[in-house]
């Protein structure tokens, strides 16, 4: 069997450019999975040409995490490499602690990438973090198993982000006999023995010798189409894949058409999903988002009146920074004073060219489409020949990446 190096370096070369410009950012905490892999992604960056930028996320939640944040900064200054600390602050969950750290921590390190200019997270899960998300989901929890290579699950702070698992095949105690043989220490954090939590508790379940099996899923390549956050897709394609394929894709599709972040129930995507494959017509709503399907087609976009959770909510726009409105598109605006809505309410108040291009938008989908304030004048800058703000929709790129047809890091 190949060493472990090699194994880790070969998924490095598969899934990233060398000579980019761009800096590689790497999660550190200090523990001995994220310390083996920052020595090796330094490696492989150093013949690679590349920036790498090492980053540690202090949780504010053992007394000790201010040492352990300036090991992880010591760590960079011996590899020559930039440092960065984050920090979690504010109030704690009183339930549901772990999942909101984890959050918090896929938030943050996406905007410390975005913001370094990264558009690549290494991250130092291991075979055993496999094998105990695997315990927590059969155990009740919805813990997501780690993939090797997956866009940030943050949303809309991880837009175009993504994240490498170099290390998904190697066992914890493999990592730790590595270091060891080459004089390096690390932290143990004492929460992964406590049996408060659910990951200590499947770690305890685990035997050294238990064999790990993980597999890779397979890319939901459905065609589709996309304009103005609709998407549309041959009901035919829809029923020729495979029925666990096209249920992944739907709940997919239905979370970036609806801008959201949060996946909807399995049982309700596999019913919804049956339907589809059927003949009959089809209305219905998931994760915020509206699907419409006749006989030939299927479409699916934002349900204008699910406001809920207050993504449709107007939204001052600042001067010269970017913001995502909606979760489905990035809004730029060249002066303040300009604030977005969403058209329901206000078609009637644009211009005469945008409302006859609206006449080609779905009917339920235009009350849900950005809308630009500006004093009294009201347009649609995905309508508009000249456009009061830049646009740029998310749907369509977030859907390809969510559906694993982005498979190497973007140039």
């Amino acid at each position: 069997m190949r060493g472990l190096t090699d194994r880790a370096e070969a998924l490095l070369d598969r899934h990233l450019l060398k000579g980019s410009r761009r800096p590689l950012a790497v999660a550190v905490s200090g523990g001995g999975d994220s310390v083996a892999l920052a020595l090796i992604a330094e490696g492989w960056a150093r013949r690679s040409r590349r920036d790498l930028l090492l980053l540690t996320l202090d949780h504010g939640l053992n007394p000790d995490s201010a040492a352990w944040t300036g090991r992880c900064e010591a760590l960079a200054q011996r590899l020559g490499r930039p440092f960065r600390a984050l920090a979690w602050t504010g109030p704690k969950p009183a339930s549901g602690l772990p999942a909101a750290a984890r959050a918090a921590r896929h938030r943050l390190l996406a905007e410390a990438a975005r913001e370094a200019g990264a558009r690549v997270i290494l991250m130092g899960h291991t075979a055993d973090d496999v094998a105990e998300a695997q315990v927590m989901r059969a155990a009740g929890a919805t813990t997501p198993e780690p993939r090797v290579w997956a866009p940030s699950p943050a949303w809309p702070e991880g837009r175009g982000v993504f994240v490498l698992r170099p290390l998904l095949d190697v066992r914890r105690a493999e990592l730790r006999d590595w270091l060891s043989a080459r004089g390096e220490t690390w932290i143990e954090d004492p929460a992964n023995a406590d049996p408060r939590f659910a990951r200590a508790r499947a770690r305890r379940a685990l035997p050294a010798d238990t064999p790990l099996e993980r597999q890779e899923p397979a890319p939901a390549a459905i065609p589709f189409e996309e304009r103005l956050g609709v998407l549309d897709v041959a009901r035919a394609a829809f029923r020729a894949s495979p029925a666990g394929l096209a249920e992944r894709w739907l709940a997919m599709a239905c979370v970036c058409a609806g801008g959201g972040s949060r996946r909807p129930p399995g049982v309700r995507a596999a019913r919804l999903s049956a339907a589809l494959r059927g003949d009959g017509p089809v209305l219905a709503t998931l994760a915020g988002g509206r699907i419409e399907a006749d006989t030939t087609a299927i479409r699916i976009f934002r349900e204008a009146g699910e406001a809920a959770r207050g993504g449709l909510a107007a939204l001052s726009l600042p001067r010269s920074q970017a913001v995502v409105w909606d979760g489905r598109f990035e809004l730029l605006a060249p002066r303040p004073g300009l604030e977005v809505r969403r058209l329901a309410g206000l078609a009637s108040r644009l211009p005469d060219a945008e409302r006859r291009r609206l006449q080609a938008v779905p009917a339920a989908a235009r009350g849900a489409l950005p809308t630009i304030l500006d004093g009294e004048r009201v347009s649609c800058p995905l309508l508009s020949d000249t456009p009061a703000v830049q646009v740029r929709g998310l749907v369509a790129d977030r859907l390809r990446a969510a559906a694993g047809l982005v498979t190497r890091e973007p140039d």
